[in-house]
Parts: C-alpha cells; sequence; structure tokens
C-alpha cells in the first residue's frame, strides 16, 4: 500500500528571519564573498540562470564586471555559443583578469554534448553547468563522468537540479564540483503542473544545506526567488549562492530588442527554457512542454538592478547581526509565519480597495 508523507514543505514566503541583535555600524560592513572553488570567488552570490532571454556574452561581461556571475545558454548553435565564449574570454584577457574570472556555459546530457563541450573547452570555457531538468538521472551521471574523465580537474562542474539530499550525494559521488538545487520553482516553468512533482525550493535548501556544509560541494539555489529577502532567505537556509532569471530579465544585457507600444510601455521577452516557443526556436518541435512564454517589464541596466539586490541583502545579513554569508547561516533564527502575516509582510496598502 501507498504511504504518504505529511510532512510540511516550507516555500519562501512561508518563512521570516528573526531580527537579532546586531553590532554592525554601517552595510558596507557586510561581506557578501562567496567562492566557487579553491580558484574562483565571487564578490556577489548571484548567477545568471542559462536562459536565451537572459543570459549571453553581454550578460556575462557585464556580471562578471560586478562581482557576479552568469552561465551562457545552450539553446545555441555550438559555433555560435563557442563564440560566445570566446567573446567573454577575450574581455577577460583585455581587462587583466583571465585565470580569475571563470566563463561559464551550459551543456545538456544527450546530443551533441561532447562535442559542444570540447569545444566550448578550446574557446576558453572553464565553468561547465550541465543543465537538465530532473538532474538525477542516468544520464547525468554519464555527462559528469564524462566531462571529469576529459577535462580532469581544469573545469569546475556545476550539475542539477537536483531537489533531495540523496540526490545531492549521488551528483557529488559522480564528480560535480556544485549542484544547483530547486525543481519546479521558476516564475515561468510548469513543471509541478504538468508533472505533479516537485519540492518547494527552500524546502530543498534546507534539506541539502547539511550534504553541502559536510561535504564542501557548494548549494547555488534556483527557482522560487522574486526579491532580494528570498534571496537572503535562501542564504539563511543554507544555500551558498542563487541563481536567477525573472530578476535580471527585461535589463539592458538581456538577449532582445526593447520592445514597445502604448499599452505595455518598454518591455522585452522572457521565456522559460522547456516552453513550447524555446523548444520550436531550438529543435523545430516538441511535445514535452513544461514552461511558457511572457513579457516583463524594461528595468533599465543590469548593474543597477544587481546593485539594488546587493543592497538589500546586505540590509538582511545586518538584521540578524551577520558579517557574512557563513555568519548568516550559523546564527539567522528562521519561523514559519501564517497566511495574515505573509499579507502582513507585504506592501499591503496596495491590497486596500
Amino acid at each position: 500500500m501507498k504511504t504518504l508523507s505529511y510532512r510540511k514543505a516550507l516555500a519562501f514566503d512561508d518563512v521570516l528571519l528573526r531580527p537579532l541583535y546586531s553590532d554592525i555600524g554601517t552595510r558596507s560592513e557586510v561581506d557578501l564573498d562567496s567562492s566557487l572553488d579553491d580558484r574562483w570567488g565571487l564578490t556577489l552570490p548571484i548567477i545568471a540562470s542559462p536562459m536565451d532571454t537572459v543570459t549571453e556574452s553581454s550578460m556575462a561581461t557585464a556580471m562578471a564586471d560586478i562581482g557576479a556571475m552568469a552561465v551562457i545558454h545552450r539553446y545555441l548553435s555550438i559555433k555560435e555559443q563557442s563564440d560566445q565564449v570566446a567573446e567573454v574570454s577575450e574581455y577577460f584577457t583585455n581587462c587583466n583578469c583571465a585565470g580569475t574570472k571563470p566563463v561559464a556555459a551550459a551543456i545538456g546530457i544527450t546530443g551533441d554534448y561532447k562535442v559542444r563541450a570540447r569545444m566550448l573547452y578550446e574557446h576558453g570555457a572553464r565553468v561547465f553547468c550541465i543543465d537538465a531538468a530532473h538532474g538525477h538521472h542516468k544520464g547525468m551521471k554519464n555527462a559528469i563522468e564524462y566531462i571529469r574523465e576529459e577535462y580532469g580537474k581544469d573545469v569546475h562542474i556545476m550539475a542539477g537540479n537536483v531537489a533531495t539530499p540523496e540526490a545531492y550525494m549521488d551528483l557529488i559521488s559522480w564528480g560535480a564540483d556544485s549542484v544547483r538545487v530547486g525543481i519546479g520553482g521558476g516564475s515561468i516553468c510548469t513543471t509541478r503542473i504538468k508533472t505533479g512533482h516537485g519540492i518547494p525550493t527552500l524546502q530543498s535548501i534546507l534539506e541539502c544545506a547539511p550534504v553541502a556544509k559536510t561535504t564542501g560541494v557548494k548549494l547555488i539555489a534556483d527557482g522560487g526567488i522574486k526579491s532580494s529577502g528570498d534571496i537572503v532567505k535562501a542564504l539563511a537556509a543554507g544555500a551558498d549562492f542563487v541563481m536567477v532569471g525573472s530578476l535580471l530579465a527585461g535589463t539592458d544585457k538581456t538577449p532582445g530588442d526593447i520592445l514597445e507600444d502604448a499599452t505595455e510601455g518598454k518591455y522585452k521577452s522572457y521565456r522559460g527554457m522547456a516552453s513550447y516557443e524555446a523548444q520550436k526556436d531550438f529543435k523545430g518541435a516538441s511535445r514535452h512542454i513544461e514552461g511558457v512564454a511572457s513579457v516583463v517589464q524594461y528595468k533599465g541596466t543590469t548593474s543597477q538592478v544587481v546593485e539594488r539586490l546587493a543592497a538589500g541583502i546586505r540590509s538582511g545579513l545586518s538584521y540578524s547581526g551577520a558579517r557574512d554569508i557563513k555568519e548568516l547561516y550559523e546564527t539567522s533564527e528562521m519561523f514559519v509565519q501564517s497566511s495574515s502575516s505573509t499579507t502582513e509582510s507585504s506592501a499591503h496598502i496596495l491590497l486596500r480597495k
């Protein structure tokens, strides 16, 4: 007989962090450094998602300039993606930061991924984001083991997505250096609706964080993050980095033109990589649709948006009296809030009629 688990699974809106005593004089004292591995560290724990309406070469260089990171998406021909990687690699060389900032690119787990990986490596990629909607899969195992055998420790393997500690452990045992955690939480993702599977991203972070802290394999929270406050909650729960798409969508460095009409004003396209539109453009057609396409208001420059996020994160750490991400994880206190508290937490004057 099938047994059911009645454990409560928590999403970002279900929790708040308790304000704690702080002796932080100014938020500039808060250090947001987070290392990807022994070679590469970021001064901001933010990674732009490998989506075709979020990250190409312009986003990768812009994020690197402000201490963050971006992963060039794989919904391009091998030549197109390799050219993007080469462009970023050349930029890093010319700014005298080659070797300190890695060029990151996504690959899949089927089809041409071996040829793609070789071309990306030859053009300068040193972080391979092995990208699968369901990362706890035999194909992921094969891809990780192939990349590790072929390129050794010269590359960093970022793998995912997964949602459980068992999956996290398996990806580590297969050779991953960092793991993306979150299934079905993206703003343009319909996986949970279409498949009935998924775990709220915060819950996955809470469950996977002990594995990450014990092994030293970095946890990248991916999906469901709507604000700087959600980023603070993710870091407090145990994430080392957050990967974001919708928060950066519509900024100047995302692919695509700025469009304008009388109704929408200025806007840009934003779509899930499992949407019909993305699948049709890349594959010609697909019956496996687990995302939607939409538009978002134009938000201005990427740097301004990220700077505002960083300011919110620093402020969040200061409310827990934490000077860095490690201290936030160790000292912050999280509690479940009621639905009334969730409403009170919003700018609820906007809800009045």
